[in-house]
């Protein structure tokens, strides 16, 4: 990243960390506490081995700082006081060390350099009424913790998660470019005639992350594998008659996600023209993201979309509002039209209607949504909208009321080619939203 890259960040950071400030100042008020402990969590060994588990920092963590190398350090937040970086920067020779932190965020912190992990007890120990976030080990027990991810605390801080700040739109904003690259890198290997492996390494080499500093693995599906909703193999040879290609693969810039799939016919075919019908109704649902908008009635409206085309393309004989009350577009469409994306992929809250937790269900007979707020400005959410031939769901139809809406012959033709998921990550302003994904994938040289 570049110096005028990250001079732009560093501002945008400021003024993240007022917000956070904001935020965090108000949920302790509430909750009694009057300091916050991060811990960034730690290694975790593999059975029987010496070798650990990839690690991943606490979101919480990551909120305040893009450290990645965060194995044992902690953050300790006080109301009107300086952050402080309890920084773990063991001296070893097995392994190479963190390095000291030095870059566009690291003068908001006084940084606290350890040598030990138990030497982080000496700098929060003291701290009165302070809670605990992230995983908790026993060694912590006495060090003088408050609460224990207090169930109260942690709602206010999910909340406003959804809330993305400029600066974390600015990082989405740039993992969408990466993710898109590494997406147009997939693409030209499926069009050679790679194996669902060989895409897997043109992605990632395309993308500049390891496998382990992308935000979830991908799913690289060919032909009838696309049915598979993560599906999570990667055969080494491609099938002898290739039809088409799913990908649904990310990346992430200071640990904030994009979220990408993409659906590719092998020949320009009744199932392209099909993966052409779902993009213009995909970019229907992506003008749906608006202020005001309950995310549950884009759920619906999707359904009731996806029925269209089923039914033009003559696999289905119900009518749209037919199919979804049914439950028929569900044997096609059985997940949710998308979710909360930031810090984590599927991000937390999604069905959080107040600061304090208050929960709103589903809606009936959609088990698999994972988002049912209204939309706010500043809520970042992913439309993917799916339609697909999935034995397990088709079989239990077929011996049911459902069955007899439903075209077998066209089934069969369209099963071979597995499905199609088309996913966009969009950001929900005061006025039109903003598509992260679409300028990405046209700004990509």
């Amino acid at each position: 990243m570049n110096a005028q890259s990250n001079a732009s960040l560093q501002t945008l950071y400021a003024a993240h960390l007022e917000i956070q400030r904001r935020h965090t100042d108000e949920a302790l008020s509430v909750t009694g506490f009057d300091a916050l402990a991060i811990y960034a969590g730690g290694l975790h060994m593999q059975f029987l081995d010496d070798q650990p588990y990839p690690f991943k920092p606490n979101p919480h963590f990551r909120l305040w700082t893009p450290l990645a190398e965060a194995a044992d350090c902690w953050i300790v937040y006080r109301p009107g006081q300086r952050l402080q970086l309890i920084f773990l920067q063991p001296v070893d020779y097995w392994y190479k060390p963190p390095e000291m932190p030095n870059d566009f965020w690291t003068s908001a912190f006084e940084i606290k350099v350890i040598r030990e992990a138990s030497e982080a007890k000496a700098h929060i120990a003291g701290l009165t009424r302070c809670a605990f976030v992230g995983e908790w080990r026993e060694e912590f027990t006495d060090w003088g913790f408050t609460g224990r991810n207090p169930e109260a605390l942690l709602h206010r801080l999910h909340y406003v998660r959804a809330f993305k700040t400029e600066y974390e739109l600015e990082c989405m904003r740039r993992a969408s470019l990466m993710g898109a690259r590494a997406h147009k890198a997939a693409e030209a290997a499926f069009r050679r005639g790679a194996s669902e492996y060989e895409i897997q390494m043109a992605y990632v080499s395309a993308s500049g992350q390891t496998e382990n500093e992308l935000p979830y693995p991908n799913i690289v599906a060919l032909n009838a594998n696309s049915a598979v909703l993560h599906y999570q193999n990667q055969e080494r040879s491609p099938p002898a008659n290739v039809r088409s290609f799913l990908i649904d693969a990310g990346a992430q810039v200071h640990g904030y996600a994009a979220d990408i799939t993409r659906t590719y016919s092998r020949e320009n075919d009744e199932f392209a023209a099909m993966i052409k019908a779902m993009d213009e109704q995909q970019q229907q649902l992506c003008s749906e993201v608006r202020a005001g908008v309950d995310y549950a009635d884009i759920h619906l409206s999707a359904h009731r979309r996806i029925a269209k085309i089923l039914r033009v393309f003559n696999v289905i004989t119900a009518s749209p509002d037919e199919a979804l009350s049914s439950g028929l577009s569900s044997v096609f469409f059985p997940h949710g039209i998308g979710h909360l994306i930031g810090l984590q992929v599927h991000d937390v809250a999604g069905f959080s209607v107040t600061p304090d937790g208050k929960q709103k269900a589903r809606p009936q007979g959609h088990p698999y949504l994972r988002l049912t707020r209204t939309l706010e400005p500043g809520f970042v959410v992913t439309i993917e909208p799916g339609l697909y031939f999935i034995d397990q769901l088709l079989d239990k139809a077929r011996t049911s009321p459902l069955g007899k809406q439903i075209n077998w012959q066209q089934v069969e033709r369209f099963k071979p080619y597995g499905g199609v998921r088309i996913e966009d990550d969009v950001v929900c302003t005061t006025g039109t939203p903003e598509n992260l994904t679409r300028p990405a994938f046209a700004n990509v040289k």
